[in-house]
């Protein structure tokens, strides 16, 4: 079991950073790939970036691509997302989710935190 609380979100103008953070629980963080998602108001869910086991791998969505950072550090079972020159489009409630690398599924996902981005 793994439970996950995300952190960081907050309002900020275009062209601001914010770094994200998700804490999770529990003594096997570090055999779950982590993702991120993000959802807009009147939109579908959808990807942002993933980070593998170790932190060797990382992939992320062509929206955030050059924009966006995800990291982990397992020894403080935490996985970050900074995100440089947000736009007003990348607005939206991020979550943080565990994959298991077997089956590819997120099993575990976090409440989100909510990200607006506006002047």
């Amino acid at each position: 079991q793994v439970q996950l609380v995300e952190s960081g979100g907050g309002l900020v103008q275009p062209g601001g950073s914010l770094r994200l953070s998700c804490a999770a629980s529990g003594r096997t963080f570090s055999s779950y790939a982590m993702g991120w998602f993000r959802q807009a108001p009147g939109k579908e869910r959808e990807f942002v970036a993933r980070i593998g086991t170790s932190g060797g791998s990382t992939y992320y969505a062509d929206s955030v691509k050059g924009r966006f950072a995800v990291s982990r550090d397992n020894a403080k079972n935490t996985v970050y997302l900074q995100m440089n020159s947000l736009k007003p489009e990348d607005t939206a409630v991020y979550y943080c989710a565990a994959q298991n690398i077997v089956s590819a599924r997120y099993d575990y996902w976090g409440q989100g935190t909510q990200v607006t981005v506006s002047s």
